[in-house]
């Protein structure tokens, strides 16, 4: 994290009611309708320039659906921003990532289901070209995806066209599909179909869009699930993706660091 982005991070965060936007925004998505509601003693002008503020700093992003606009909570920039300042003097046993592994690998309880869904929106900015952003999501997946269900010396490999594979070899000729290519754009956007980690009855998709912002790029994630879903899996790959893009891709890219599985 760039010491710009920091200062527009710490600015966006020392007022209440940005702080208290954000609370709302980690519930599910609003409107900005919504969100002024939530503020009546407020005008609409304030929240919005508010909202405008949190947009700056990347911890709000904006989609539009129709004559609506809906508000999501970005969670990359406050990962990178614990990864500075509190990471370096904690041990490996409070990464987010122990609760996604343990869901994808099965070793939680299994808990009630019920019909439900979720839908999780993150964008990430990486100091490189798309060419280069789209090849590392590609070709290049098995070097920075950490996440495994067939053990530290299973293989990645996707394969980026129409009906594609992404899938996961292991050592005993066992296998796993993370997903399916359903639209591919080189280098401006990808779509696959695939569980993630989840099972039973669950339809998920999600995206990579690739924008070209000066020499960054910035990769806006949408990912969306519906059907039996067990109650932590929304928060789980929250992390996850959190912690994949804003973490290990980013590192790839930026720096050629590869994470140890």
């Amino acid at each position: 994290m760039r010491d710009q982005e920091l200062s527009l991070l710490f600015k966006a965060m020392n007022h209440e009611i940005r702080r208290e936007i954000l609370d709302l925004l980690k519930e599910g998505r609003k409107t900005t309708g919504e969100l002024d509601a939530a503020f009546p003693t407020v005008t609409r002008y304030a929240v919005m320039k508010h909202l405008k503020i949190l947009e700056e700093a990347n911890l709000v992003l904006i989609r539009r659906e129709g004559r609506m606009r809906y508000n999501y909570l970005n969670v990359v920039p406050l990962q990178q921003l614990y990864e500075r300042w509190v990471t370096k003097y904690q041990g490996e046993s409070a990464s987010s990532l122990i609760q996604f592994k343990n869901i994808v690998e099965g070793e939680v309880e299994q808990m009630e289901k019920k019909i439900d869904s979720f839908q999780i929106e993150q964008e990430v900015t990486i100091n490189a070209p798309r060419e280069k952003v789209f090849q590392s999501l590609t070709s290049e997946i098995n070097k920075w995806w950490a996440y495994r269900l067939l053990g530290p010396n299973s293989s990645l490999h996707l394969d980026p066209v129409i009906g594609g594979a992404f899938i996961e070899k292991g050592e005993n000729d066992n296998g796993a599909l993370w997903g399916t290519v359903t639209f591919i754009n080189p280098p401006e956007e990808l779509r696959l179909q695939g569980l993630l980690g989840m099972k039973g009855s669950v339809h998920s998709a999600y995206s990579y869009r690739l924008i070209e912002k000066g020499n960054n790029t910035v990769l806006q994630l949408s990912h969306q699930a519906m059907g039996f879903l067990e109650p932590h899996w929304h928060e789980a790959h929250e992390n996850g993706w959190k912690e994949l893009l804003g973490t290990f891709l980013k590192d790839y890219v930026e720096k050629g660091v590869t994470p140890s599985k």
